[in-house]
């Protein structure tokens, strides 16, 4: 069975520790990342399936890790996380390729449920225990 590869990455620490675990629950292998530049080199390195990432960063935006993703991998599902949602921001993000978008602060279900439809959007069976 194919474990499904994400790599989660936000700018604030908490975010990530708060959803790995949600994440691993699923049967995901989670590797996260608060500096996007070194996100962007490890999409370079490595094949993901699903990229969650925040948009508003300070060494490079969500939208610069999307079109990363999108050149190695572009059939990776992407889920573009901010606290800064307006409809131009939603827009440019679902024409650059993004899979789904959610506004900060979200419950980790809500995420969750997310991936579960990225995944099987893939083709890839949810896990019994997230149905």
């Amino acid at each position: 069975m194919h474990t499904v590869q994400v790599l989660l990455l936000d700018d604030e620490p908490i975010v990530g520790q708060r959803l790995k675990g949600g994440l691993e629950k699923l049967g995901c292998e989670v590797e996260t990342f608060e500096n996007p530049l070194q996100a962007m080199a490890r999409i370079a390195e490595k094949r993901f399936d699903i990229v969650i990432t925040d948009i508003m960063m300070a060494e490079a935006s969500g939208l610069q890790v999307l079109e990363a993703v999108r050149k190695t991998t572009p059939e990776a599902k992407v889920i573009v996380i901010t606290g800064y949602a307006t409809t131009a921001l939603a827009r440019e993000a679902m024409e650059k390729g993004a899979y789904d978008m959610i506004a900060k602060p979200f419950k980790p279900s809500d995420l969750r449920a997310l991936v579960i439809r990225a995944m099987q959007d893939l083709g890839i069976p949810a896990p019994p225990a997230a149905e």
